[in-house]
């Protein structure tokens, strides 16, 4: 996080009187002036991990893709099966660079809207036009929007979403604080579904998902309207604010990698470990950025590898440490700290492949010291999504 930005030139996210007068402690980041804690990091960490943590991360980016073929163009951008993305569902992806590097990561959701018939008239319900909600990330949403209104053809549609306003609401009971605020919101909505809701006078985008590993839901609303919707929230006892530091602290629990630091233009999705983000449909007829060249990673293995680290004691490894087999170098941390669920530092780095395997003793230079570290399955803490079905 960058907290060097003159206060001046940062911009004011929708919420900002309101996290001020909630005691949050203000910084710098993607641009804007952010809450990165209240009470502080730790006890927000451990609320949302038992509770549920409301997080304001309406620096990131809302996109809407419309139009009769917004699907196929979206595959020609992302490695993702958009074409069959039914309405209502969410899926991680990808914006691809010519040779696969990642541009950046991103949901997309098909929120293509049920027009429904006229009995009297006899006319039949029809899907409406295809319509697809991104969300990207803050920091990369600016150059995001020029690639896609560069690439995307000119028939269709690209609206950024800047007069939307984005809350994240995160805990085990993240569910039942919701489902008491708007009675019915959660039936029948499983991880990674959307619907729209109308409540009151908001109209909201609602998505079962989110970046910390927790069940959840992230929440569009009017810019105008996100006070009224985070102060309906807050007066659920379960619900307290959470800034980006707790929010950082349980992704990397959650095994999940950050934009601008476990991926950038220079990574491609099958060493960072996001080969699951190209579809099974996609990897047979390809098409999308960078196709050969990922095709040819996946049948034979990449130099390097996204792997998650368990350090001993208390000192944490952060970006830009040095990752150590004896006296040579074979990798770099791109994320780490202080793992409060496990008492333990934890880390994500790049390592050559040949030191990825779990269980391989690694060490980390961090202030002239070497530091003891194994390599270690992620999620490092497991992940608790609601899927409907599951036992």
């Amino acid at each position: 996080m960058s907290e060097d930005q003159a206060p001046a030139t940062l911009e004011k996210l929708p919420l900002d009187a309101w996290h001020r007068a909630h005691g949050a402690r203000m910084v710098g980041f993607a641009g804007y002036a952010m809450p990165i804690q209240y009470e502080g990091i730790l006890a927000e960490h451990e609320w949302t991990r038992s509770h549920a943590g409301l997080f304001d991360v309406s620096h990131m980016g809302q996109l809407m893709v419309t139009g009769a073929g917004a699907a196929a163009a979206l595959e020609a951008l992302l490695p993702a099966d958009v074409s069959s993305l039914k309405p209502g569902k969410v899926r991680y992806s990808l914006l691809l660079g010519e040779d696969g590097g990642i541009l950046d990561d991103l949901m997309v959701t098909n929120l293509t809207r049920w027009i429904e018939g006229d009995e009297e008239a006899g006319t039949q319900g029809h899907w409406g036009e295809p319509a697809y909600y991104l969300v990207v990330n803050g920091a990369t949403k600016w150059d995001d929007i020029g690639h896609l209104r560069e690439f995307l053809p000119d028939e269709i549609g690209l609206n950024h979403l800047d007069e939307r306003a984005l809350l994240a609401l995160q805990g085990p009971d993240a569910a039942t604080a919701l489902e008491r605020a708007m009675r019915g919101i959660t039936a029948d909505f499983g991880f990674m579904e959307a619907k729209r809701w109308a409540f009151g006078e908001l109209d909201l985008i609602v998505t079962r998902s989110g970046y910390t590993g927790e069940d959840g839901f992230e929440i569009s609303v009017a810019a105008s309207q996100a006070e009224q919707l985070a102060g309906r929230l807050m007066a659920e006892l379960e619900i307290k604010p959470a800034g980006l530091g707790a929010r950082d602290s349980l992704r990397l629990e959650a095994g999940l990698p950050l934009y601008g630091h476990d991926l950038s233009d220079e990574t491609d999705p099958v060493s960072a470990g996001l080969a699951f983000a190209i579809g099974k449909t996609r990897r047979k007829t390809g098409g999308f950025p960078g196709a050969e060249r990922i095709d040819k990673l996946l049948e034979e293995g990449t130099p390097t590898r996204r792997v998650g680290l368990a350090l001993e004691g208390r000192m944490a490894a952060r970006e830009g440490a040095g990752v150590f087999a004896g006296d040579r170098q074979v990798g770099t941390v791109t994320s780490g700290g202080f793992a409060p669920t496990l008492g333990h530092p934890i880390a994500m780095a790049y390592v050559d492949a040949a030191h990825s395997s779990e269980g391989t003793q690694l060490e980390l230079e961090v202030r002239g010291k070497r530091l003891p570290a194994r390599v270690v399955p992620m999620p490092f803490v497991p992940h608790r999504y609601f899927r409907k079905g599951a036992a």
